[in-house]
């Protein structure tokens, strides 16, 4: 295993910047944020252009991956998460264009894989959103095979705001459609593990990990608390609304020791990347760096 860190909390530092950084405390890898390259408003943890793929030549790409293993670091994988099912086709051709680019990338660089999420339309429910996924996903599964590189979908619904309200904005979360995702897809799309996401959703940890260990691809490091009080005040119909709070590892309601024990049982061997959303250590890179460090102490002693 590889400890590392989602690079998007960093939109003001270089690809590079964030490199020497992490090779300087102890990390191990990267898993790159490849948004679009915009000044507009994105949306929060989101739009970070660490490789501007758009433009990115054979030269360049290996250019890249070059530097960084001078300094010690791997790329663990490129990280790009829009909503490929949106419910505007305008929109939805936008980021399925861009996850393309993402994917030709990640081939020219010798990355394995391509992290975003399934999509949704949060207006419709599951089953209806699974139809458009067997309509759009084959184009860009293919394209992926035609690259030479995997795809994996985080286990998040995406529902955090009203504007996600009531279906959210990504499908794959449930054992209920993971089958469904491996049984179609399964020698290319895998898990892009979330441990935190199973906690709100009340999935069992441990049976998680027995049921997909051979599914997981790459693992994101993410904590969360549950805010009982907010619990009691609006129900779980809410849907985590005003009671989820994304933490840093060892700071919520994941239990880390269950967590590596299945790991290590399922024969997973990937990279470990902290996925920073926790909203006390944010707001200066400072307050970034602090966070990544305390949640590299917490999962240092399991990653061998």
């Amino acid at each position: 295993m590889k400890l590392g860190f989602l690079t998007a909390p960093f939109p003001d530092l270089s690809l590079m910047e964030v490199a020497d950084w992490s090779s300087s405390v102890g990390f191990d890898t990267l898993e790159i944020a490849c948004w679009p390259k915009t000044d507009g408003p994105t949306r929060r943890y989101a739009g970070t252009c660490h490789i501007n793929v758009a433009n990115l030549s054979k030269s360049e790409g290996d250019e890249i991956v070059a530097s960084l293993a001078e300094k010690g670091i791997t790329i663990s994988g490129l990280g790009f998460y829009p909503n490929p099912l949106h419910p505007d086709p305008a929109h939805r051709e936008t980021v399925i264009s861009h996850l393309k680019q993402v994917m030709v990338a990640a081939g020219q660089m010798g990355v394995p894989v391509v992290n975003t999420f399934c999509g949704g339309d949060g207006s419709k429910h599951v089953d209806a959103n699974w139809e458009d996924a067997l309509k759009v996903w084959p184009d860009l599964v293919k394209h992926a095979r035609d690259n030479g590189v995997k795809i994996t979908f985080e286990n998040c619904p995406m529902i955090f705001s009203y504007d996600e309200w009531p279906g959210g904005h990504n499908i794959a979360y449930s054992p209920y459609i993971w089958r469904r995702i491996i049984e179609t897809w399964g020698d290319t799309i895998g898990l892009n593990y979330d441990p935190s996401h199973l906690v709100w959703l009340m999935i069992d940890q441990a049976r998680f990990i027995r049921e997909f260990g051979p599914n997981i691809f790459h693992m994101q490091a993410k904590d969360v608390m549950i805010d009982h009080d907010g619990l009691y005040e609006r129900g779980t119909f809410s849907s985590g609304i005003g009671w989820q709070i994304p933490r840093m590892p060892g700071l919520g309601d994941v239990d880390w020791g269950v967590v590596f024990s299945e790991l290590y049982r399922a024969d997973y061997d990937g990279p470990i990347i902290i996925e920073h959303e926790d909203r006390k250590f944010e707001g200066t890179d400072d307050l970034v760096k602090r966070g990544l460090l305390l949640a590299r102490d917490i999962l240092r002693p399991y990653v061998k």
